[in-house]
Formats: C-alpha cells, structure tokens, sequence
C-alpha cells in the first residue's frame, strides 16, 4: 500500500518518512519478482522548486502525480504538509534515502544500479558506497551524455539493466530531466524500483559539498545551494522556487484549489 498524499500547489505530497518508504520498497519486492508482474514503481523527491516548476508544465504535474510516492524532499514542503494538519510531517530528503535504500538493499541483497552523473562521480561514488556497505551489490552504472538519448540509446540502457538483474536503480540527473527519465522507461524496467534522487550522486561521491544539517532544517539549503553552484543554480533558487510561498499561501486561503481526484 502507498502512503496517503496531500496536494500541495498540485502536487500530491506522500505523508511518509524514511522508515516507511524502506518497508513499503522492500514489500514491492518481495511482491514483484516476477517481472511479468507490471511496469517499475518510481519514486520521485520533490522540492519546492519540482512544484513550481510543475506549474508551467502540465506533462511535469503528472508525472509527479502519477509517481508511487513523491516525498517531501524540501523543508518548505514539509512546512506546507504541516500548515494542512499533518503535524507530525518530516522531510523525506533524497541523499539520505539513498543512504537508507542502500542499507536496506545490501542487508537483503538486492542489486542496484546507477544512472546519472559524470563517469569519474560514478567511480567515486561506487567506492564510497562499498565502503560505507561492504555487501551492498552495485551490478552496474551508465553515465548518459549532455543530450537527448536516442530510441535505440534507450532502448540499450535499458536492456543493460534488465540484465544486470539490479531491482533498485537510482536516477542522479536534475529536475526535471530525472523524473521524465523514470515515467518513461518504467514500462521497459518491469519488477524494478527507480528512485530519483538528485544531486545525491554528487554529495555521496563528495564532489560537492553538503549543506551543514543546521542550515537543511531551517529550510536554508537553497542558499548554500547557491553559494556553491551560483552559475548553475541561480535562475532556480532566485526565480523559480521563491513562487513556491505565495502559491502555498495561495492554497491555504482558499484562492487555489486543486482536487484530490487528480494525484
């Protein structure tokens, strides 16, 4: 069963935490081990930033909606979350559910593979990932090009991750470019788990800084986001996500409304 969402600004927010996303990936396997059994699950973890960006584009919006469990990768989101009367709401943040996937795959032995980020961030993150999990089985990595794939590209990638037999493979690509990547090849990686996880890729192959825990919980992380990446990252965090308060406002007043009916 998938946890219960709350549209925020239109998107459906999962009301979960950490422990339960783990248990509810490994009933999924325990159930869909037959491939025939249907399409991936994809979680995606969403930011302020996924749901305004959603907003411009409704091909985006469902796809976030479609996805099994979207979390509440952001604390703004989990501000909102809490403002709608799920006090007990907590930040589901993509790098440390990696961390927590990655722990309970290599205690199950479940195969994982890696799709994203440069090749020498893909070899420092295996390293650090089998340091930190000796047993933890990384059957493959593909890091895609600056461009679109083609079909047959695709099609290929695809094929390399059925046959590794890995059952979670995480995505370490930008919004939105991860989550179109999922909702489309679900369908071509039956029985598996896919999970975006962002910049996760980069903070666990320690080729870009972490924000210090203080500032992640004030809802500060933007910031130091930006103070490391201001050429990348400056048109998100300064022109895009500050939309997130005034439509959250928005909702809470009752002057937006989004129907449930529509997750």
């Amino acid at each position: 069963m998938n946890p219960g969402k709350q549209v925020i600004v239109g998107v459906g927010i999962s009301r979960t935490s950490y422990a339960e996303v783990t248990e509810i990936c490994r009933e999924w396997l325990e159930r869909r081990d037959n491939p025939a059994l249907g399409p991936a699950r994809y979680i995606c973890v969403t930011s302020a930033h996924g749901i305004v960006s959603s907003v411009f584009d409704a091909h985006f919006r469902a796809i976030l909606n479609r996805a099994d469990i979207a979390t509440p990768d952001g604390m703004p989101i989990v501000w909102a979350l809490r403002s709608f009367g799920f006090r007990s709401a907590s930040r589901v943040y993509g790098p440390t559910l990696m961390l927590k996937l990655c722990a309970m795959a290599s205690k199950s032995s479940y195969e994982i593979f890696l799709y994203g980020g440069k090749p020498e961030v893909l070899d420092k993150l295996r390293g650090n990932l089998i340091s930190q999990f000796p047993a933890l089985k990384i059957v493959g990595a593909y890091s895609p090009p600056f461009r679109p794939l083609t079909p047959a590209e695709h099609a290929s990638v695809a094929d390399m991750i059925r046959r590794s037999g890995a059952k979670f493979v995480f995505v370490g690509l930008s919004t939105p470019k991860q989550e179109y990547w999922m909702a489309t090849q679900r369908r071509a990686l039956p029985g598996r788990i896919i999970v975006g996880v962002g910049a996760a890729f980069d903070f666990h192959a320690k080729t870009l800084p972490q924000a210090p825990e203080w500032m992640q919980n004030a809802g500060l992380e933007w910031l130091f986001r930006l103070m490391t990446e201001p050429k990348r990252l400056w048109k998100r965090y300064l022109l895009v996500t500050p939309l997130f308060l005034p439509l959250w406002a928005l909702q809470k007043a009752r002057f937006l409304t989004y129907r449930q009916r529509n997750v």
